[in-house]
């Protein structure tokens, strides 16, 4: 069975365990996996607190399956859509079956239909028990269902006046200017990089582009040749004055 749009779905949904708000994001995921050719939701449609359900199942085309309460404290609802499961499994004409509940109930549903080789996706609140999380094939929990991606901000450059309010900013800066004047004036508190680079240098008789200038190329080569000039000079002016014999 290939799972894409051709994909023929069943969509069970137990109202009595989901929420009416949900009903719209949740059948746009159902739609990534394939096509809703059932979609039904089970309950006691007499009951006030489904009442949220009404204008859901007209809007998405969803239809009500009555189920009265036979007695406190049992869920006639579950039973009901156990066995419609059944019946649309053995009519071989799904694919796969969507199961929308957080009730642990449905736990050997799930585990049937996928024995018959059919995907089963379940829909459910993160509390939902662990075991029939893992009886589904996938299992998408509703918390995330039409969450929007955070909106992209919009960073508006600042004014002088507001970057000199900013604190922090001030701070960091002033400590930078303080960095730089400490190297400049104590190499040996330098950091351990920077004192590296330099007997590296020092040792290579060459200088670190980043820290090279025309001053300090220019330096060595005028002392060399100032050193030069002198020892020449004094050279000649010993040789004049010594005596030399006849």
């Amino acid at each position: 069975m290939a799972d894409g749009p051709t994909t023929r779905l069943a969509v069970l949904i137990d109202a009595d365990n989901a929420q009416p708000s949900l009903a719209e994001p949740l059948l746009a995921e159902v739609a990534k996996y394939g096509t809703a050719h059932v979609k039904r939701a089970y309950g006691d449609w007499t009951d006030t607190r489904l009442k949220g359900w009404k204008s859901q199942l007209l809007t998405q085309s969803i239809q009500p399956m009555q189920q009265f309460g036979y007695t406190t404290g049992k869920n006639a609802t579950d039973s009901a859509l156990i066995i419609d499961a059944m019946d649309l499994l053995y009519s071989g004409r799904f694919d796969g079956f969507c199961i929308v509940s957080s009730d642990s109930d449905f736990t050997r549903l799930a585990s049937r239909i996928r024995e018959s080789g059919l995907m089963v996706y379940g829909f459910g609140q993160k509390k939902t028990p662990e075991p029939f999380v893992a009886a589904c094939d996938k299992f998408i929990y509703v918390e995330i269902l039409g969450s929007k991606p955070d909106e992209e901000t919009t960073f508006k450059p600042r004014t002088g006046a507001q970057l000199k309010q900013d604190a922090g900013l001030v701070n960091l800066m002033t400590a930078g200017q303080h960095s730089v004047v400490s190297v400049r004036s104590s190499p040996n508190n330098a950091p351990t990089s920077t004192r590296a680079v330099t007997a590296t240098a020092n040792s290579a008789n060459w200088s670190p582009p980043s820290v090279c200038s025309r001053s300090n190329v220019a330096a060595p080569a005028k002392a060399a040749r100032t050193s030069s000039t002198y020892a020449t000079s004094r050279a000649s002016s010993q040789l004049h004055h010594a005596h030399i014999p006849s």
